[in-house]
C-alpha cells in the first residue's frame, strides 16, 4: 500500500472519528441504536476501501 492510500485512510478515520465524538458527546445516552449506527457508518466507510486498496492492492 503507498503512501496516498495511507493518508486517504488517514484522513477519513480522522473525520470518522470527529463524527463519532460528536455523536456520543451531543447524545443524552448512549443506546443500542447509537452503537449500531456507528458500527454500521465505520463499516460503510472503511470495508469498501479496504477491499479496493488492501485486498486486491497486491494483485495490481
Amino acid at each position: 500500500m503507498n503512501t496516498a492510500n495511507v493518508i486517504r485512510f488517514a484522513i477519513l478515520g480522522l473525520i470518522w472519528l470527529g463524527l463519532v465524538a460528536t455523536i456520543i458527546v451531543r447524545s443524552a445516552r448512549i443506546t443500542a441504536y447509537t452503537v449500531f449506527v456507528i458500527i454500521a457508518s465505520a463499516i460503510i466507510i472503511f470495508v469498501p476501501m479496504y477491499k479496493k486498496y488492501v485486498k486486491n492492492g497486491n494483485k495490481r
